[in-house]
């Protein structure tokens, strides 16, 4: 797989899979055995299966053989979307490391391979700005993050090129401890559906409520395509079905103060008495 140019996340992820399917008693030298196995767990759903048995035909690519591979469709499932107390709860109760890596992830919706992979030379602290650089043939980025995630990154220890110096698998790990002790103190169990990506959904879904705009949510993402992008749509109409837009609105009477609104992200509504009023969803 590395010759052939996959990414190291997904050759880590199909060692994980195939690794499950030995445990489960399937001999990977065997085709019939291995289709045997993944038919017989009934705890493992139908997107899991297709994955296993994607995995291993990899593998048997590898070894030089083929087989006939069963059919699987995947069902694609709308994301759990927690509150943002919910995040905030969960991002207060973890070890310094994981809680900023984790309001990145909150703030800029980045993939956790990208956030992983995060260099202090992507960082300008003073602009306030992260520089992205894509997985999955997605597009750069550059995006803009609050004081109180600069701060967070500033208490990190600056000891090599990367950000997070560690590995997903060591933070995923991390994070379950964190989830469980967070929902049992709480009495949250919604706290456990929280992973990593879950984070990026959450950040598209209030993006897309507060602009209204999916070309902003899908540059915002790095999308190539924008049917990816869609499904945040639907996600917001659900979720705020019955909540009324909010807005900040701001007056002036000056060309000047009318630019500074608008390069601030207000839109402009009506003029009244020689006062401009503008607006922007909260």
């Amino acid at each position: 797989m590395k010759k052939e140019g996959y990414r190291e996340s997904t050759i880590r992820m199909r060692t994980r899979l195939m690794k499950r399917l030995v445990k489960v008693g399937a001999n990977i030298l065997d085709p019939e055995s291995a289709k045997e196995t993944i038919a017989k767990q009934d705890t493992w759903n139908e997107n899991t299966k297709l994955h296993i048995v994607n995995t291993y035909t990899t593998f048997l690519k590898m070894i030089g053989c083929t087989w006939i591979p069963p059919i699987y469709k995947g069902k694609r499932k709308l994301p759990f979307i927690p509150t943002e107390l919910e995040i905030d709860q969960l991002i207060a109760s973890c070890g310094k490391k994981t809680a900023t890596f984790l309001q990145t992830l909150k703030e800029t919706a980045m993939r956790s391979g990208e956030a992983i992979n995060l260099q202090w030379a992507d960082i300008d602290i003073d602009r306030k700005i992260i520089r992205v650089t894509p997985e999955k043939n997605s597009n750069p980025r550059i995006l803009k993050v609050s004081n109180k995630l600069i701060a967070m990154l500033n208490r990190l220890p600056r000891k090599t090129k990367r950000i997070f110096e560690t590995t997903l698998g060591s933070l995923r790990g991390t994070l379950y401890n964190s989830k469980r002790l967070a929902a049992d103190k709480l009495q949250n169990p919604r706290i456990l559906e929280i992973h990593f990506h879950t984070l990026r959904h959450w950040k598209a879904t209030m993006l897309y409520h507060q602009t209204k705009d999916i070309l902003h949510v899908m540059n915002y993402l790095g999308h190539k395509n924008i049917t990816n992008t869609l499904l945040y749509v639907q996600l917001a109409e659900a979720l705020f079905k019955d909540t009324p837009d909010e807005f900040t609105t701001r007056v002036t009477k000056t060309v000047k103060g009318a630019r500074t609104l608008i390069e601030a992200g207000f839109d402009f509504i009506l003029e009244m008495n020689g006062v401009k009023i503008f607006r922007k969803r909260k």
